[in-house]
């Protein structure tokens, strides 16, 4: 992966690739992002495409030669890939090994033989928190809620009570946690710390997790009560469990990377020797793709050995999980390519000296930002993108940990309010069988308050470190 230095090389242009003023920059962004928001939410064009064109009217609207745009957009999308592409497929196998292997469903079976119905929310929660932090969402998602389904049918509990922690724990490790492909590209654009975004992403998704998931079930169980829906509940078959990777080994081979992050970032802080060979090791071991590489490798003996697949079947379950990311790769490279077009035409210069005359912090800016283009899209990981873009200027004079702490920021403004132009919004009203009303009453409910706990807890973080 590209030394961090590199990566701002690649960002941070000479010079303005147009000299319009901040008038014409403004009308410009604004533009762009209709574009974009159009060309998505109308016309159902692919976020890929659509990045690409609203990239393009944006430099377009800024009077930029053509040419120039299209090496700026280029430059981004190469970075972009280059900076977390590897660290995206990593992950995809990781959570591929762990679903075709059993080892999602040890995870969960082991998890519930020890929870009373009391405990069912918080175990829920447990559950899709271990299980979201490899996965991507949606995967998460059609691997969790059959789980749901089934154990509120059998233990007659409510689906709305156990399901929302559930979707809680799934959605604030894709918003806030690296290695999901919002927080790495958000990393990558403000050029924070991944390790100590990673530990105090973790600090911040514990709390917003409890509060969006179990605590407001509580609540939100009482003005909807839905039964699930019979044709979805999946009914296994009794020779399912027979050979599947033990429980320790698989959250072990989960939490590896985890683990090795955290402690690069420990012994960044403790011994802050460069020249060090402690520090030196725990560089190299906890760097993102080697921590995560030394997790895949582990987990095709921990997971894929002890489910008894051979060579043949670890080589297919890796050639599975690469396919479907090609996609991802794509949205998240163009929004990169998006993100180099704004800095490149001096819109983030233009943020940066405008908003010294706001009294609004950078961490709420950024936020806000991340909100707007996340009502408007629909799309997590664009409002994400969009925001670090124009946001990335303002993180020049912050200290290490505020730039960490405008990651999340930007994350938790992602989750706000998902409704009608989510895919994840229907994906949800289809599996719990509910209305659209019900669906915005529990599911777009839970994801406003997981970006206003979620920033709440960024800013206190703010104060306090």
């Amino acid at each position: 992966m590209p030394h961090p230095d590199d990566a701002m090389a690649v960002t941070t242009a000479a010079e303005p690739i147009t000299s319009a003023g901040h008038g014409q920059l403004a009308v410009a962004v604004l533009a762009g992002i209709a574009v974009l928001v159009l060309l998505i939410t109308r016309w159902k064009l692919h976020a890929f495409l659509s990045l690409t064109l609203g990239s393009l009217v944006l430099g377009a609207a800024a009077g930029a030669p053509l040419d120039r745009v299209i090496d700026s957009f280029g430059a981004g999308l190469g970075s972009t890939v280059a900076g977390v592409g590897v660290l995206i497929a990593l992950g995809a196998i990781l959570g591929k090994l762990l679903a075709d292997s059993g080892g999602a469903d040890q995870i969960v079976d082991t998890v519930l033989a020890r929870a009373t119905p009391r405990r069912m929310p918080w175990a829920m929660l447990l559950i899709a928190s271990i299980i979201g932090l490899p996965l991507f969402f949606e995967v998460g998602i059609v691997l969790l809620i059959p789980v749901v389904l089934l154990v509120a049918k059998r233990g007659g509990h409510s689906l709305v009570r156990i399901g929302l922690p559930a979707l809680s724990g799934l959605s604030v490790m894709h918003g806030l946690v690296p290695p999901h492909p919002g927080p790495l590209v958000a990393i990558d654009a403000v050029d924070a710390d991944l390790g100590l975004t990673l530990a105090l992403g973790v600090l911040v998704a514990v709390p917003t997790a409890v509060v969006a998931g179990p605590v407001l079930g509580r609540y939100a169980a009482r003005w909807v009560d839905v039964t699930p829906p019979e044709g979805l509940v999946p009914e296994r078959p009794s020779d399912a469990l027979d050979r599947r990777p033990g429980f320790g080994a698989t959250v072990a081979t989960v939490l590896l990377p985890v683990v090795l992050m955290l402690a690069k970032a420990l012994v960044d802080i403790v011994v802050d020797d460069p020249d060090d060979t402690v520090q030196r090791v725990a560089d190299i071991v906890g760097d993102p793709m080697i921590a995560l590489l030394a997790a895949v490798l582990l987990g095709l003996f921990t997971l894929g050995g002890a489910a008894g697949l051979n060579r043949d079947g670890l080589a297919r379950t890796v050639e599975r999980a690469l396919g479907p990311i090609a996609g991802i790769l794509l949205i998240v490279g163009a929004g990169g390519g998006f993100k180099q077009v704004l800095i490149d035409a001096g819109v983030g210069d233009m943020i940066l000296e405008i908003s010294e005359d706001w009294n609004v912090s950078a961490l709420l800016l950024g936020w806000l930002i991340a909100v707007g283009i996340r009502l408007a899209t629909g799309s997590a990981t664009v409002a994400t993108i969009s925001a670090a873009g124009l946001v990335a200027p303002l993180a020049a004079d912050m200290s290490g940990t505020h730039v960490a702490l405008l990651v999340l920021a930007i994350g938790a403004g992602s989750l706000f309010l998902s409704h009608v132009n989510d895919a994840g919004f229907w994906l949800v009203k289809e599996y719990f069988g509910m209305t659209v009303g019900q669906t915005l009453r529990t599911w777009s409910l839970m994801e406003t308050v997981i970006s206003v706990t979620a920033l709440l807890w960024v800013l206190l973080l703010s104060l306090i470190i």
